[in-house]
């Protein structure tokens, strides 16, 4: 099986699993790439995206020193808490996607939990 193809199944079986807990909780969804991480909270019901977050803004971008470390993540992490806050959203589902709770996927978590996100 070719790595591609066992990542989006890991994926989806995650999301599956998640699915059966959100019940109406939107899901906390993260991305990262070798350079760049990305966060959104969705509504699934509607198939809305109700907050986004990456280390691509213009004013994150500035002031971070890579986009790929721990501290981008944990920058993020806030960002998209203060953001769901704004949107009117106080608990979420946190789906890691086909990454494991570990580094920089972790410290967004943890920073998104210290911001007022419940999960």
């Amino acid at each position: 099986m070719a790595v591609k193809a066992a990542t989006q199944k890991r994926a989806q079986r995650i999301r599956r699993q998640i699915r059966k807990v959100a019940g109406d909780r939107p899901r906390l969804s993260v991305h990262r790439s070798s350079k760049h991480i990305y966060a959104q909270i969705i509504d699934d019901g509607k198939g809305h995206t109700l907050a986004a977050a990456s280390t691509l803004e213009k004013d994150l971008k500035g002031s971070l020193k890579t986009g790929a470390d721990i501290a981008a993540a944990t920058a993020i992490g806030k960002l998209i808490a203060e953001r769901a806050g704004k949107a009117g959203v106080k608990e979420v589902v946190f789906d890691r996607g086909a990454y494991i709770y570990h580094g920089r996927v972790k410290a967004l978590a943890e920073a998104a939990r210290e911001g007022g996100l419940s999960f």
